[in-house]
């Protein structure tokens, strides 16, 4: 029996730990769904107070109601003790006696709609705070989690195509010795053609000073200076 039960709490680990897993691997999607859950429900508890608020103005129009009806019985009562009229004044003060015990209920239901009100008014700006910090949170845990992704991207790219890279790096070696091949090819041919043709003899009478020279400028101030000499 004993291994039934070890059994049972293997399977039930397992699943929990396959339940986290789900949770990790959506924990983003998680979180802002919730915050989606938590504005909706924001937005509900703003409706159910609008309500309190609703009743809290008609208990205080009540109150007001029943504080003027007293005050006018008074002066009622006051009216018909003047007049000698006892019993119509008792009467009188029965009903400001039920006036009070019912301006007594509306005055304790005004308070508790009172300080439901404030009370409430409070909860929804302290979530209302809280939702909004959360949303920055999102935001930051979102940009963060897609610089993950993207690193974790370029890591994979580089080691999967790490083969591809050398390859790509023998090509383009390959190419620029072709390159180079082919400039030192057409260098030689220009430096051979120079050897055999005429402007070599030329370049060589020119440097052993025979044939025409090219005019240098100290060569024509000689010539002025010679002039002048005449």
């Amino acid at each position: 029996m004993s291994i039934f039960k070890k059994i049972f709490t293997a399977i039930r680990g397992g699943a929990t730990e396959v339940g986290e897993a789900v949770v990790d691997a959506n924990s983003t999607r998680i979180f802002e769904q919730e915050i989606r859950d938590a504005e909706n429900h924001l937005t509900k508890a703003k409706r159910d107070l609008t309500d309190v608020m609703a009743k809290q103005m008609q208990a205080s129009r009540e109150v007001e109601r029943l504080q003027k009806d007293i005050a006018t019985h008074e002066g009622y009562a006051t009216q018909a003790l003047n007049k000698g009229d006892e019993a119509l004044a008792l009467e009188v003060a029965e009903k400001i006696a039920a006036l009070e015990t019912e301006l007594t209920t509306q005055q304790a239901a005004l308070e508790n709609f009172t300080a439901s009100v404030a009370r409430l008014k409070d909860l929804i700006k302290k979530s209302e705070r809280q939702v909004a910090d959360y949303k920055r949170q999102l935001s930051v845990v979102k940009t963060t989690d897609s610089v993950h992704k993207a690193t974790a991207a370029i890591t994979d790219n580089f080691v999967s195509g790490n083969s591809k890279l050398l390859s790509a790096k023998e090509s383009l070696e390959r190419i620029k010795a072709k390159q180079q091949n082919f400039d030192d090819r057409m260098k030689a041919s220009e430096q051979l053609q120079a050897e055999q043709g005429d402007a070599s003899l030329e370049a060589k009478l020119k440097a052993a000073g025979i044939g025409e020279q090219e005019s240098s400028a100290n060569s024509i101030l000689a010539r002025l200076k010679s002039k002048q000499g005449e």
